[in-house]
Formats: C-alpha cells, structure tokens, sequence
C-alpha cells in the first residue's frame, strides 16, 4: 500500500516537489504500483526495463515486447500533458472544500480551459467511490438540481421549465450514515419502485453489533415514495409541515450536504449541464467522506485510484 508520508502535504510543497520530471515519475509510479513491481499493462508481465531517456518502460516478453508509459490503463493516457500538471490539478480538486473551475484550473496551470474541464472530468472519475452498505442510523433525502426560471434566457425557460417546482429540473437521491459515509447519485424520478430500490441496494437491513444484529433505523419526510420501507428497517418520518426535528428523527445531515453540494455548483461551477451533474455529485461526495482526513492522504486516495479507469 503507498505510503502516504513520502508525499507533501501542502499545494506549495506539491508544486516544488512535482516541478521534478523525476520525482513526478516516481511518484506516479508508486501511485500506479503501489507494491513498487511495474507490471506490464499489456500483458501483466512482471519482466519489464525501463528506458531512462524517455521515461517509460519496455516489456520483456517475447510475445509482448510492447512499450508503455505510467500513464497507460489510467485516466492520463492519451494525454500530452505532464505529470506535473496531473499531479498538481489532481491535489487541487481533491483538497478544495468547494471545488475548482476549469477556468480557474486552465489560469493556475497554464493550459486551455476546455483542456482543463477535461481533464477535471477524468479527476472526477477517479473520485468515484466503491461499493459500501450504510448501516445504523441512515438519512435518505432527495434534492432537485437545476437554475432558477427567473435566471434563465426566456428560450431556456421555454425549453426546461414545463411546471412548478422540481418539473424539468435533475433528481439527485442522498443516503447519509450518521457519523458515517454518504452516498449519492442522479435518479430518474422519485417513484415508490425507484426509492426502494435504491435504498436497498445502499442500505443494509441489519446492524453488525457485538451482541446482536440490530436493526438499521432510516428516518426520511413525508414523501409517499418512501412508504413501504418499514417492511425491511425500522423507518420514522419527519413531517416538513410542522416541524425538522422530532427527537432523533430528521433528515438535518443530508440537507446539510445539499447545502455544501450547491453551494458548489451555484457558487464555482455556476452551469452544470444535467448529463455531466454526476461527476460533480461523486466528487461532492468523494471530499464530504473524507473530509476528517489531512490534505496529503487526500490527494494520495484520489491519485491511487487514477489506474484501470478510462475517460474518452
């Protein structure tokens, strides 16, 4: 496993230590193989030379022979920009609390601005997460992403607003285990079969307890689409009507993290199209998850996962 005390643990130290072709190299490499064997990506190899002058590697095997760069099978193949650009944007967008622009990016690293939304889109995909089950006491909620009609030119308001409320807007369903982990994602609709079925795909019924199982508590408003979960967890509603919060029920922490995610979609990215909304919602989530840990073992989490990955 990389050990993340080799790495800095400021943006100024990054910059100074990433600005060597060298260091940058050795970093991305104990970053891809994290055991310190390159392995052939052609064809899992582990008899490989490395060629110094250019800075890749070369297969041994007869069969193979084929040569390959760090970059080859993660989400910077295909790119001509440096490891040191790589490394420093992907710092960045991992460690600011409420997220980088490409504009902002392209300015910091001196590349184009559509060169920097790609390449923060690709970021983006190394964040997502893998799979985990929430247990003990869960807040499920869903929000509604979209502008304003008041905001919008008087074609786009014609084109997307077709009703009141959340009509034309993107639906994004939260799960937050309390003290825990959150998951998100982009839905559909907010049917009964789609709620429970997310839900149950996120959420484990029973609680692993050192006595005994118990039953996983879920606590979400009033809306109909949640009726029916009480079949498999012991699941209490807050009524918005009258009130947010009746004891230990209510749905406080996932609204606080509807709160961090527009605040950064209205505030730094100002205008996310609908079928790009995920990759924004997963890096929300990603910086939300680990938001106890130091900026260095940050970054170390989202540039470890950078391999197998391919954005095109």
């Amino acid at each position: 496993m990389t050990n993340s005390n080799f790495f800095p643990k400021t943006l100024q130290e990054a910059i100074k230590h990433f600005s060597d072709p060298d260091v940058s190299l050795e970093a991305a490499k104990s970053l891809r193989w994290s055991d310190g064997v390159v392995v052939c990506p052609h064809c899992t190899s582990k008899s490989v030379g490395f060629v110094a002058t250019r800075r890749i590697w070369k297969c041994k095997n007869k069969e193979c022979r084929k040569q390959f760069s760090v970059k080859i099978g993660t989400i910077m193949e295909d790119s001509p920009l440096g490891l040191d650009k790589w490394l420093i944007a992907i710092w960045m967008i991992a460690n600011c609390k409420n997220g980088i622009s490409s504009y902002e990016l392209h300015r910091a690293l001196g590349i184009t601005q559509k060169t920097a939304w790609f390449l923060l889109h690709r970021i983006r995909y190394a964040m997502q997460q893998g799979t985990f089950e929430l247990t003990g006491e869960v807040e499920v909620d869903e929000t509604f992403v979209g502008g304003k009609a008041q905001n919008m030119h008087e074609s786009k308001r014609r084109e997307r607003i077709k009703g009141r409320g959340g009509k034309g807007k993107t639906i994004v369903l939260g799960m937050l285990e309390r003290g825990g982990k959150v998951k998100a994602k982009v839905i559909a609709n907010t049917n009964k079969e789609t709620l429970h079925r997310e839900v149950k795909e996120a959420v484990s019924p029973v609680t692993p307890g050192s006595v005994k199982d118990h039953v996983t508590h879920i606590y979400t408003d009033g809306h109909p689409g949640y009726d029916g979960l009480d079949a498999d967890y012991i699941h209490q509603i807050i009524d918005h009507t009258f009130e947010y919060v009746n004891g230990n029920i209510s749905t406080n922490g996932i609204e606080n993290f509807w709160t961090l995610l527009k605040r950064t979609l209205k505030g730094t990215y100002v205008a996310v199209e609908p079928e790009h909304l995920f990759r924004y919602v997963d890096e929300q989530a990603f910086r939300f998850n680990n938001r106890k840990v130091k900026d260095g073992d940050r970054f170390v989490k989202v540039a470890g996962s950078i391999s197998g990955k391919r954005l095109t």
